[in-house]
């Protein structure tokens, strides 16, 4: 990763079970992190989400108006089930663009030094959004049960359980509507936007937002601040979920 990891989260002992026993993963035999220590806040319906984004200007990056995305959210959200996230197609709003517009603790986004080319994290196939500028994904979770799982090892677990993992934007859009979604030793991976090399073959990198500690090339003024980074499709952190939903539907 590009930066010195926060204090860790106390060490993974396995799934819990309705019983309140570890269990290991059906698919690499490796005991999961707890569950998350405090609920994810839940979002609101598409219409409210829509205006969220129209007072931070994200229609506008996006090329569309206010009442187009208006008309579009609430087509959108005509048979959502609660609690789905109105998110924008990465063609039209770009991660570069949308980061600076976090907010933890009064501190605005960033994406690391180190990651010029975040834009070109683009979609996997499988987990390529729906065609026009406005789709939802409905029942989203950040993966905390993950934590200490690497991206290597999630990508075949979460489509084991029909569940397809977030893009670095979609998880933009969920912070930028509930920031209290990133906590310190719980915040997540978007394992669903990588970067192909110019021989076809994926970039060791994977996408993730954090909150930076202020260390290294981040700078002390930005300690607190919301981070997109990256980590090794290899490696695993106990204090990284894996963002996830059950499916992106469009209007």
């Amino acid at each position: 990763m590009s930066e010195a990891k926060p204090a860790p989260a106390v060490p993974s002992t396995g799934a819990v079970t309705s019983g309140g026993a570890a269990t290991p993963s059906a698919v690499t035999g490796r005991p999961s992190a707890p569950p998350e220590s405090v609920p994810v806040p839940v979002l609101p319906p598409p219409a409210v989400q829509a205006e969220r984004l129209i007072g931070l200007g994200v229609h506008e990056i996006a090329g569309l108006s206010a009442a187009e995305l208006r008309g579009a959210a609430r087509e959108a959200g005509a048979t959502a089930p609660a609690g789905a996230l109105l998110a924008l197609h990465p063609d039209r709003a770009p991660a570069s663009v949308l980061a600076p517009l976090l907010r933890h603790r009064d501190k605005p986004g960033f994406v690391v030094s180190d990651m010029t080319d975040v834009d070109l994290f683009a979609p996997l196939a499988l987990v390529e959004p729906p065609e026009g500028p406005v789709y939802l994904l409905t029942g989203p979770d950040r993966g905390d049960r993950l934590a200490d799982w690497s991206p290597d090892e999630v990508l075949p677990h979460l489509a084991a359980h029909g569940r397809t993992p977030f893009t670095l934007t979609e998880g933009i859009h969920w912070v930028l509507q509930r920031p209290a979604v990133l906590e310190r030793n719980h915040c997540f991976m978007t394992i669903g936007s990588r970067l192909r090399k110019a021989n076809g073959a994926l970039d060791a990198r994977t996408p993730a937002i954090w909150i930076s500690n202020g260390t290294g090339r981040d700078g002390r003024e930005r300690r607190d601040a919301p981070k997109v980074g990256w980590c090794w499709a290899g490696n695993r952190h106990t204090w990284l979920g894996f963002a996830s939903a059950e499916a992106r539907t469009g209007p």
